[in-house]
């Protein structure tokens, strides 16, 4: 019997990774509480387990006398074998939970093994399973089950089913780290990552200081013939990606961050952190970018607010906050239309329905009625209001 239990947390040892130190320690404990119930020990009697971690031979003691009775050696066969396993699983969701924990803000790869209400599980290379939840997914990607993937590490929670392994493919963190991982002089400290902003799936504007004068640290991360920012934008799956050289004068910045557009002249609001923007007529679709999307994320990236407006007409202007994009009527479209721009939608259902994956107006026309059934709060009627008035509000 000695001599199995220490074979079994040897191989276990090995498999799993678990010291054997925390396994004896687990069955010590087990077989205590065991042999206190069958063996009617009083609560203020103290009972004592021990495991010689070199032979596996098992010492019992209750108030230091030897128990050497034929009931504890039938208990110990019994409880090792039916607790044992219980305990390690314990010890090993708290190593899972260890090692991923030390892995947050780190990319990780594995495959995908199967889809889950628009969940994605990835298998974590046979060590956990890791969840792509729907709204840490970018938009246009898609993936089959067994192909390999690689995500952000962005929480793991602990769970009594075990350590639950969120992943992001839409965080900036994760273009970030591939930066990183594919530029030797970032990941060296050479060259410094000073801000970055994205829409998933469809652009990312960073922002990159050198440390060495004598280092381009645009040319180091573009690499030989833009072999380094290729392979970054093949793993995005086409994303654009626009590398800005950072540069204390601000105006000389912001234009950097507003390219492809020419920028004429540039005015500062410093205390406001504010900038007003004069460019051609012919550059303001290009300034301000499809949905605005150019100059929403140069004003990410950069932290002012970005009022841009033509020479010619003064008034006719687009002010582009942190977070959203102020513009005509006419440039805005459902697509990107927040889902709180629907009459009758509280916060608590707002974030029910992010929860769910469910962003823009369009995501809730992409959806069926079983979909938003699953919501928490929404029931049928309710459902159908919702896709009545995203149909209505796309009009």
């Amino acid at each position: 019997m000695s001599e199995e239990i220490l074979a079994i947390l040897e191989q276990i040892e090995r498999e799993k990774g678990i010291k054997k130190e925390v396994l004896i320690s687990a069955v010590e404990s087990a077989l205590v509480s065991a042999a206190k119930k069958v063996m009617g020990v009083k609560p203020d009697q103290e009972l004592k387990v021990e495991i010689d971690p070199d032979t596996g031979k098992i010492k019992a003691t209750c108030d230091g006398r030897p128990i050497t009775s034929m009931d504890f050696g039938r208990i110990a066969a019994q409880t090792a074998k039916q607790v044992i396993m219980q305990k390690i699983r314990e010890a090993e969701k708290e190593v899972i939970f260890t090692e991923f924990q030390g892995k947050v803000g780190d990319i990780v790869s594995g495959t995908v093994y199967r889809f889950e209400r628009g969940n994605i599980i990835v298998d974590l290379l046979g060590r956990a399973e890791g969840i792509l939840p729907r709204s840490e997914q970018a938009r246009h990607e898609e993936f089959r089950q067994g192909e390999r993937i690689r995500a952000y590490v962005l929480e793991v929670k602990k769970e009594s089913r075990g350590p639950q392994i969120v992943l992001s493919r839409a965080h900036p963190n994760f273009v970030k780290k591939l930066f990183e991982l594919e530029v030797p002089e970032i990941y060296e400290g050479i060259v410094e990552i000073k801000s970055i902003s994205r829409q998933p799936s469809e652009r990312t504007k960073i922002t990159v200081y050198s440390k060495d004068q004598k280092i381009d640290s645009v040319g180091a991360c573009v690499g030989m013939r833009g072999n380094r920012v290729k392979n970054i934008v093949n793993e995005l799956r086409g994303e654009k990606i626009d590398i800005v050289r950072y540069n204390e004068d601000m105006r000389e910045y912001i234009a950097a961050a507003l390219a492809p557009a020419k920028i004429s002249e540039i005015h500062l609001d410093k205390v406001n952190q504010r900038a007003e923007v004069i460019v051609g007529e012919d550059q303001l679709s290009l300034a301000i970018g499809k949905h605005g999307q150019n100059v929403r994320l140069a004003s990410r990236l950069v932290g002012w607010e970005l009022d841009i407006r033509t020479k010619k007409t003064k008034d006719e202007r687009v002010e582009v906050k942190m977070e959203s994009v102020i513009s005509e009527p006419k440039a805005e479209v459902a697509d990107d239309l927040p889902l709180n721009r629907l009459s009758g939608i509280g916060d608590r259902l707002l974030e029910s329905l992010k929860a769910a994956g469910f962003r823009t107006v369009q995501d809730l026309l992409n959806a069926d009625l079983h979909k938003l059934l699953e919501v928490k709060g929404i029931g049928k009627v309710k459902a159908e209001r919702l896709i009545k008035m995203a149909k209505k509000i796309r009009k």
